[in-house]
């Protein structure tokens, strides 16, 4: 297996470069999902989500409201560390999990994790890192324009985020998404066919 994580900003388009990737052969495992995943009901992240913050962030079918739970952390730092503390260990928990079900198969599997730092890497021990990257005025036009975001939101979430310089800086190979969707597709064909080489390289390696 080639273990990629695939990183980058809030609308910076990590998620349209990881479905290309997929539509090429790649499997995908993502964050994203992994949170959602983990707190359905009867799981013991969100028992352990009603422990802290109440009832009061479930709705009537008793799953996790996300608004509701937003707004107990919001401007809170002591709240958001709790949250991170019960929600954060068992994302990375799920996601070895899940890539110790690939680690014998000959294939690329992606990593989509939005806030990847150092430490992921090591956690998930990843062969190879992609950032995907937009400048941050662009950012917040596409996400204002395309998502239909508050703009003086979109530029609170951006700010939250990691420095887009210190998220480049972790990239063996960074995507410029810049230009246009076409623009991006070719950069992503010419990223696959790199990982492929790359993958054939660690089976050689491995298997001889």
């Amino acid at each position: 297996m080639l273990a990629v994580g695939i990183s980058g900003g809030i609308g910076s388009g990590k998620s349209t470069v990881a479905d290309l990737l997929v539509e090429r052969g790649a499997t995908l495992i993502d964050a994203d999902q992994v949170a959602r995943d983990i707190v359905e009901p009867g799981t013991p992240v969100l028992q352990a989500l009603v422990e802290r913050f109440g009832s009061t962030i479930l709705d009537d079918n008793g799953r996790l409201d996300r608004l509701a739970l937003a707004a107990c952390t919001f401007g809170n730092g002591e709240a958001l560390a709790d949250l991170n503390a019960i929600t954060h260990p068992a994302i990375g928990l799920e996601m070895v999990r899940q890539r110790e079900l690939c680690v014998d198969e000959d294939r690329t599997v992606l990593f989509a994790i939005p806030l990847l730092r150092a430490e992921h890497r090591s956690m998930m021990d990843l062969d190879i890192v992609v950032v995907v990257d937009c400048p941050t005025e662009l950012t917040h036009a596409r996400l204002v324009s395309a998502r239909g975001m508050d703009a003086e939101d979109a530029a609170r979430r951006i700010a939250a985020q990691m420095d887009r310089a210190e998220r480049i800086a972790l990239g063996d190979r960074v995507i410029d998404n810049s230009g246009t969707f076409e623009e991006l597709v070719t950069a992503t064909q010419a990223l696959w066919e790199w990982l492929e080489a790359q993958r054939v390289e660690k089976h050689r390696a491995l298997h001889g």
